[in-house]
């Protein structure tokens, strides 16, 4: 089922999300309406508060052919895709990244920001285990901005001012449709 996906300036997005005591079948359905969701948008990723939803959960699918060079498509090949990540925790950061980011909350939109290159995450999948990964690259870049949008941060909390003031415009007005919180 495709769910709307909420756009800046609705206060859903500056919450943080509930952690969840245990995977159930209402939440694993939630997880696979996100994805379908993410995937009719043409996204890599998608977070619960981006649908409206404040459990912590995210959903990402990134295509290796998004992945900039060969070592790290092969760091990365052993994490299967999609994931489905309930209560996601990065542990450990490593090297950094600067890169253009959109987001399907900003429609028509992106910004350089500045991340890790690796990061370490533990999280529990939709069988209810406890996994951890380690990514690179685009993946990781992805892992960050989901984790980041179920603790209320935005992509664009992370630019640089040069960066905010030439979409400074464009913010403002997609605010002001979507209930004018910042």
């Amino acid at each position: 089922m495709l769910l709307d996906i909420v756009k800046y300036g609705s206060a859903v997005l500056r919450e943080t999300a509930t952690p969840v005591p245990v995977v159930t079948p209402d939440l694993v359905r939630l997880a696979e309406n996100m994805l379908e969701t993410m995937y009719h948008a043409k996204g890599v990723g998608l977070a619960a508060q981006q649908v409206g939803r404040l459990e912590s959960v995210c959903v990402i699918d990134v295509p290796q052919s998004c992945e900039e060079d060969d070592e790290t498509k092969a760091f990365n090949a052993s994490v299967k895709m999609p994931l489905v990540m309930f209560n996601p925790l990065i542990i450990a950061k490593e090297g950094s990244q600067d890169g253009k980011e959109g987001c399907l909350s900003f429609p028509n939109m992106g910004g350089k920001v500045v991340r890790a290159n690796q990061v370490t995450c533990q999280f529990t999948d939709a069988a209810g285990r406890m996994q951890i990964i380690t990514v690179r690259g685009f993946l990781a870049r992805a892992v960050q901005h989901e984790t980041d949008h179920l603790n209320g941060v935005l992509y664009v909390d992370l630019m640089s001012a040069v960066e905010k003031l030439a979409l400074a415009d464009k913010l403002k007005k997609l605010a002001k449709k979507n209930g004018g919180n910042l």
